[in-house]
C-alpha cells in the first residue's frame, strides 16, 4: 500500500534544469542542495528570496491550458507540471495551484520542511468594501485588482464566481515559519513572509519598488467566532497608501486530494473567472531586482515598470495574440494548442 504521506520529488538533473530555466545565479546553484541544512536562517532567506523572485520572473502566472488545449483541463501532477514548465521549455507556467504545487515540489526536493495550505480570496481584491472573504472555492470577480478586463454585459451579471488559492509554508533553521507564494499574479508576495503578526511586531517587507508587504493574524468578518484567527496577506503600493487585503490562509496542511478537488472546480466551473477570461502575468527583473510586470488580460497587453504603465498592444485576432504571447512573454504555443481555442468564448475572431 502506498504511504499516504508520500510526496513526489524531482531528480538532481531536473533541479539543475529548473535552475537553468529560471536563470538562478550560479552562487545559489552551488549551495542549493545543502542550504536547507544550514543553521543560518539569514542564508536560507537569501536563497529562498532569490529562488522565489527568479521563479516569478521566468514562470508566468497563466491559465492558458483551460483555453489553448484540446482537452481544456489542468493537471497538478508533479511530473506533468515539470514537463509543462521545464521539460518542454516553451515559457509555460500555470495558475495558483499549478505554480505553487510545482514550487512546493522544488522546495521539498531541496530538503526544506514544506507543506501547502489553502487560502480564501478577499472581496477587496475586486474593490468591494466590507472586509469579506470567499470560501475555499468562492470569490468575487474580477480577481485581480491590478488588472483591467472588459467583459460583456452578460458576463457582468455573473457577479459571484468560485476561486480558491494555495500557498506554501516553510520552516527555517530558527524554527520560524514563512509563507512563499508564486501563484497570485501581479499581486503576489515577492519574498518569503514570516508568520508573525505585523500589528504586534511591526514587520513590513518590501515588494516591487515602493510596495510594502505584511502578514497580520486576525479573525475575518464572515466568521462567527472572533477567536478563529487566520493569517491575512496585505500589501500597499507605498508607505503613505492604505493596506489592501489580498487573501487569508490557515496553517492546516491541505492534502493532494484537497488540491485535486479545488483544481478541478476552479478549472471547469463555467462561472469561474478563469474559464472565460485569459490571464497571463510575468514579473520583470532588472539585474537581480524585480522592477515590474507584463500583463495580458484578454486581448490587451500592458507593461508596468517602477510604477509607470505602458500599453503595448491590443490583439484583434488569434494570430496577433499568439504573437504577443511569444514577443512579450516568450511563451510559445504548439499548433495543437492554438487549435484548441477554436469555437470557445475566449477565441478572438477578428
Amino acid at each position: 500500500m502506498e504511504d499516504p504521506s508520500y510526496r513526489p520529488a524531482y531528480s538532481r538533473s531536473q533541479i539543475e534544469n529548473y535552475f537553468h530555466l529560471i536563470s538562478l545565479p550560479q552562487r545559489y546553484r552551488e549551495q542549493a542542495l545543502e542550504i536547507s541544512k544550514s543553521d543560518s536562517t539569514d542564508q536560507q532567506l537569501e536563497f529562498l528570496t532569490s529562488l522565489q523572485q527568479h521563479q516569478l520572473a521566468n514562470v508566468p502566472f497563466e491559465n492558458l491550458a483551460i483555453h489553448y488545449s484540446i482537452h481544456h483541463t489542468v493537471s497538478i501532477d508533479a511530473d506533468d507540471l515539470y514537463t509543462k514548465i521545464v521539460g518542454n521549455a516553451r515559457g509555460r507556467g500555470g495558475y495558483c495551484m499549478e505554480n505553487n504545487c510545482f514550487f512546493g515540489t522544488i522546495l521539498r526536493t531541496l530538503g526544506f520542511e514544506e507543506y501547502g495550505v489553502g487560502g480564501r480570496i478577499a472581496d477587496a481584491v475586486n474593490g468591494s468594501t466590507g472586509g469579506g472573504f470567499g470560501g475555499w472555492y468562492y470569490c468575487l470577480l474580477p480577481p485581480f485588482s491590478l488588472l483591467t478586463y472588459h467583459v460583456s454585459q452578460k458576463s457582468k451579471e455573473l457577479i459571484e464566481c468560485h476561486r480558491s488559492h494555495m500557498v506554501n509554508l516553510v520552516t527555517l533553521a530558527s524554527g520560524q515559519k514563512y509563507m512563499l507564494d508564486v501563484g497570485f499574479g501581479s499581486d503576489c508576495a515577492t519574498r518569503p513572509l514570516p508568520l508573525t503578526n505585523s500589528l504586534e511586531t511591526g514587520d513590513v517587507l518590501h515588494g516591487i519598488g515602493a510596495q510594502q508587504l505584511r502578514l497580520i493574524y486576525s479573525s475575518i468578518e464572515p466568521a462567527t467566532s472572533p477567536d478563529q484567527n487566520l493569517w491575512i496577506f496585505q500589501r500597499r503600493y507605498s508607505a503613505s497608501d492604505e493596506w489592501r487585503t489580498a487573501y487569508c490562509f490557515t496553517e492546516l496542511e491541505f492534502l493532494p486530494r484537497d488540491y485535486g478537488m479545488m483544481n478541478y472546480y476552479t478549472s471547469t466551473c463555467r462561472t469561474v473567472f478563469f474559464t472565460y477570461a485569459i490571464i497571463v502575468v510575468k514579473l520583470v527583473m532588472d539585474g537581480e531586482e524585480l522592477a515590474g510586470e507584463v500583463i495580458m488580460t484578454g486581448s490587451e497587453v500592458k507593461r508596468r515598470i517602477r510604477g509607470k504603465t505602458e500599453h503595448l498592444v491590443s490583439c484583434k485576432s488569434e494570430g496577433e495574440r499568439v504573437a504577443a504571447l511569444e514577443r512579450w512573454f516568450r511563451l510559445r504555443l504548439t499548433s495543437e494548442e492554438r487549435r484548441g481555442i477554436r469555437g470557445t468564448v475566449t477565441e478572438l475572431k477578428g
